[in-house]
């Protein structure tokens, strides 16, 4: 199976889509919903978010290499 690379300029788009996906998830596991799976929902939003923060990073990182 191929996998495409979408263009760097993508990149920051997707990672706020998906920031604001795991923001939905979280307020979802705050109000109660999915109590039975609420330890794996939480463990799974916080790598989510440490996934995301590094990305971020390593855009910003790879753009202020490039000017």
């Amino acid at each position: 199976m191929a996998t495409t690379n979408p263009p760097d300029s993508d990149l920051p788009e997707l990672i706020s889509q998906l920031d604001a996906d795991r923001a939905w998830l979280l307020e979802q596991i705050d109000r109660g919903r999915w109590a039975e799976l609420r330890l794996d929902l939480a463990a799974l939003e916080r790598e989510l978010g440490q996934l995301l923060t590094r990305a971020a990073e390593s855009l910003e990182k790879k753009n202020n290499l490039s000017k």
